[in-house]
């Protein structure tokens, strides 16, 4: 318990509007393996912190703003509006049946009515649970299953800077593959789009007409739920090792007097200045900062429906930064990637005025410095680039730089910050599990407990996956699953995934380590580095390269012999990189990580199983084809 910063976290606690005060800042139970609650004793209603308190001081500040090159739209909803929408929302909620405890499941585009759904959900002390917009039927049916909802709110499609995917037909195969039944299905109807099918007797309910009722008789909810501060806010699914989705729980106290600190302290962002996160509500990042943490500060948050690239083209995000005068953004490392591939040496970023952004965040996987470089050089020197660290799990940063509170610390490129309030990082060294007492020591990233106040609760109804997940392998720790080191300075350098690390001829060596190298070369766009079997020395490490578009042409054999050279010469002949393939893309999620996972295990020979959120499984076509042609793939292994 003497990690825990008392003072910090009761001063946080007094930026939330409760109905009743916490008795404690943290209270240890005794029970499971995480026994600790943050705010004991405190109720709250996380919607009233969102919404109805800025309504009342701020009324006509923007709170939301929509912008879709997709759709050709573009809206502003002040507190007010937001207000006026939510409670309406809510009332529609209420009209079905749903009350405080129950589960809504939402599975819908980047559009405004997603955030008035989610908000509604918190309104009424109802949980709710946001899939992806075009998740399959399969991977859909089992978080429908999973979380039970009584009602699904979707759309009739998501559009796509090419085609639109309508969803309508999606939802109705997982719920033909589930075995929950769900009574009702609110349908928003999207302008200018093939509509979907409606069924009425089949519990089909179109959205602007439910809207339309509530708003004529004056059913909006217009009080919130009072809810115990280790009630569940939300469930938010992510990949589990089985097969079986994780129900990431996310408790109300804890979650919002943490984001709302963070940004203060870390993000630096106050009432009326703006924020845009590039992450798809799906997502945690959007959960956190695209609709939470924004609208607990009272400031505006920027939701947009496009791409970074294509949307029209690499400049989508600067567009966005100088027309809405965007302060603080945060995307993810693979966004900013397919913005200097398309444009390389910014020639579209500079027919826009980025003067008012101050701080560019990345995370969602490890930033390559190279990346790092071209960002700062592309926003200028007016603003900072900052990695920072965390997981879906852990619902808010546990390393980055404060950028709210002074004197300001200087960025290392490479590292993801210093750890922040609230999280205990620690190195435990492989083989003993001691933690390490030296700085600069590799070895297993883990989080002494207690986890920050905006860290999961557990799992829904899987208290057993909870425990053996992530506590079991440590006892006392939370299991990031990742590797690294801290400096002298307590700097955290995040290297790969535990999974990830290469033992070559005894040696370990980490797969970021490498890809920092191969990366830095001025013609390749991104990598990855995975291990491949080897007889005599165990393992090798392999690399997958995506050149720039402009080096596409260029004699690959010779970018791939001035790779090797420079590895031998950043980290000496131990590292045994000899093989490379270079490909037009990588695999990855629809949140942008980087599916190693899958290509490890088809350099293994083993069974490649397609993950549910990739973007395109295409690309491990594309990717066992170069491998085939190489000469690098086992002879006895089945085609994807």
């Amino acid at each position: 318990m003497n990690t825990v910063d008392f003072a910090l976290w009761k001063k946080a606690a007094r930026e939330i509007d409760w109905f009743v005060p916490p008795s404690a800042v943290i209270s240890n139970t005794g029970k499971g393996s995480n026994p600790y609650v943050w705010f004991p004793g405190g109720k709250l209603n996380t919607c009233y912190n969102t919404v109805d308190r800025h309504a009342l001081t701020q009324p006509n500040q923007p709170a939301l703003i929509w912008d879709s090159p997709v759709s050709n739209s573009k809206r502003v909803y002040t507190f007010i509006q937001l207000l006026e929408q939510v409670s309406c929302m809510a009332g529609v909620l209420r009209e079905y049946g749903l009350k405080k405890g129950d589960t809504a499941l939402i599975y819908m585009p980047m559009v405004p009515e997603a955030v008035f759904a989610i908000l509604a959900c918190a309104r009424l002390g109802v949980v709710h649970c946001v899939v992806f917009g075009g998740f399959a039927p399969k991977e859909l049916a089992k978080r429908i299953d999973a979380c039970a909802p009584k009602i699904i709110l979707t759309a009739s499609c998501g559009i796509e800077p090419k085609r639109s995917i309508p969803y309508k037909p999606l939802l109705e195969s997982a719920l033909a593959m589930s075995n929950h039944r769900v009574p009702i299905k609110i349908v928003l109807q999207r302008p200018g789009q093939v509509q979907a099918e409606m069924s009425y007797d089949a519990g089909d309910r179109d959205y602007e007409k439910a809207m339309k009722a509530v708003r004529a008789e004056g059913r909006h909810v217009k009080q919130c739920e009072e809810v115990d501060s280790e009630d569940p806010l939300y469930i938010l699914y992510t990949s589990g090792t089985t097969g079986q989705p994780k129900g990431v729980v996310r408790s109300n106290g804890g979650h919002a007097v943490a984001l709302r600190w963070t940004m203060s302290s870390i993000f630096a962002v106050k009432k009326g200045e703006t924020i845009f996160t590039a992450s798809d509500i799906g997502w945690a990042v959007s959960h956190s900062y695209t609709i939470y943490g924004p609208l607990l500060a009272g400031a505006t948050t920027l939701l947009y429906e496009g791409k970074p690239i294509q949307t029209p083209d690499a400049a989508a995000f600067w567009r966005l930064v100088a027309e809405y005068k965007v302060k603080t953004m945060f995307t993810a490392p693979t966004a900013a990637r397919a913005i200097r591939r398309a444009d390389l040496h910014g020639d579209l970023a500079k027919h826009y005025d980025i003067s008012s952004l101050k701080t560019l965040f990345l995370a969602g996987e490890r930033s390559d410095p190279e990346t790092l470089h071209w960002c700062q050089a592309i926003v200028g020197d007016n603003c900072r680039v900052i990695d920072n660290y965390w997981s879906t799990e852990l619902g808010s940063p546990v390393t980055a730089l404060y950028e709210g509170e002074l004197p300001l610390l200087p960025v290392r490129i490479g590292s993801a910050g210093k750890k922040v309030a609230g999280s205990d990082i620690r190195i435990l060294m492989e083989g003993t599990n001691k933690e390490s007492t030296k700085p600069n020591q590799f070895g297993n990233i883990v989080l002494k407990l207690p986890l920050s106040p905006s860290a999961f609760s557990t799992l829904w109804e899987n208290e057993d996956g909870y425990r053996d997940s992530y506590f079991t392998k440590y006892p006392g720790y939370f299991d990031t699953g990742d590797a690294g080191m801290i400096d002298e300075d307590g700097y955290v350098y995040i290297m790969s995934r535990t999974d990830d690390i290469i033992n070559v001829a005894g040696h370990r060596l980490s797969t970021g380590t490498i890809e920092e190298i191969l990366a830095s070369h001025p013609k390749v766009a991104e990598c990855c580095v995975v291990p491949m079997p080897d007889k005599l020395k165990g393992h090798i490490p392999l690399g997958i390269l995506v050149l720039q578009f402009e080096n596409e042409t260029e004699d690959t054999e010779k970018i791939i012999q001035e790779l090797i050279a420079a590895t031998r010469r950043d980290l000496g002949a131990i590292a045994c990189f000899e093989h490379a393939v270079i490909v037009r893309r990588l695999p990855k999620t629809r949140s942008g990580k980087v599916l190693r996972r899958s290509v490890r295990d088809m350099v293994e020979g083993k069974e490649v199983k397609i993950p549910a959120t990739i973007e395109d499984e295409t690309t491990l076509v594309e990717i066992e084809d170069a491998l085939r042609l190489g000469g690098l793939l086992p002879q006895l292994r089945a085609h994807l």
